[in-house]
């Protein structure tokens, strides 16, 4: 049986890169969010360019705030999910097949919904919304996160719950089984006990990013218009907001925002597991 990771190493790696990734990568998950909201398409670089032209810098940061918390806490969830999950699935010397691999990564994806990525995809995707109004009515994430939760409760920052579950099982099942078959094949091409390069990790992540973006972007899109402000009007569940979309905007709406996706998630795939991994082996010296 593997070694198992310390659950509070994993926890101290995963919040650190996950927090920097968010700060380092938001404004292509701005642009990703804005282009896939019902109404005229806009490209992605016009929506960076009107969006500093109208509301400068800080109009392109909104909602940062809420995934940076939100993606510190999935990250630590993630990694120690994973991490333990892996730990139960690997085989007698350690290994972990890429099925066993793919389940693991499903059941990280589907904790990290739950406790963290949830609530902080709905109230990041509210305030990118409520951002492009002439006149926004919420002052920033404390203001907004109270004022949804007045309005429409607990459920009002767990709205979309499903769709995000989906989108984030298959996200770490997908980048998981990418990155751990893909480390698996260059370890066992180096001498034993060397320790790959930042470059090599940095460029197994970003491959990760790349086969999750293409493979999960239908259900990024139905999560993000379920979260939207006008989502209670529009849908009565995910299905029905899948099935809206497919016949009134067709099939590739579906793939809506792929290329700020594509950019943010490689960039994610690089600096998450690269400063993960340095930041495991620094506190595994210490």
């Amino acid at each position: 049986m593997s070694k198992k990771e310390n659950p509070v190493h994993s926890l101290i790696a995963g919040a650190t890169a996950g927090a920097i990734e968010a700060l380092a990568t938001y404004p292509a998950e701005f642009a990703k969010t804005r282009s896939q909201f019902g109404g005229k398409r806009e490209p992605p670089l016009d929506v960076i360019r009107n969006t500093l032209k109208t509301h400068g810098v800080r109009g392109l940061y909104s909602g940062c705030t809420a995934l940076m918390y939100g993606n510190a806490l999935k990250a630590a969830v993630r990694f120690v999910s994973y991490d333990h999950f892996k730990h139960l699935l690997a085989d007698k010397e350690g290994k972990v097949s890429p099925a066993r691999s793919l389940v693991a990564g499903l059941g990280a994806g589907v904790m990290e919904a739950l406790f963290a990525v949830t609530p902080s995809e709905t109230i990041k995707t509210k305030l990118i919304d409520d951002a492009k109004s002439p006149n926004p009515k919420y002052r920033g994430l404390l203001h907004g996160t109270v004022s949804i939760v007045k309005e429409e409760g607990i459920r009002g920052v767990y709205r979309g719950l499903f769709p995000v579950m989906m989108r984030q099982g298959a996200n770490s099942a997908v980048r998981f089984t990418t990155y751990t078959t893909l480390k698996q094949f260059v370890q066992s091409t180096a001498r034993p006990g060397q320790q790959l390069p930042t470059s090599i990790t940095f460029g197994i992540g970003a491959i990760a990013g790349l086969v999750t973006v293409y493979t999960t972007m239908p259900l990024d899109v139905i999560k993000t218009r379920m979260q939207s402000l006008s989502a209670q009007s529009q849908y009565r569940n995910s299905f029905h907001c899948a099935y809206r979309i497919f016949t009134e905007e067709g099939l590739l709406r579906f793939w809506a925002g792929t290329t700020p996706r594509l950019v943010r998630l490689m960039l994610s795939g690089g600096i998450v597991f690269t400063i993960y991994e340095k930041i495991m082996l620094a506190l595994k010296v210490v």
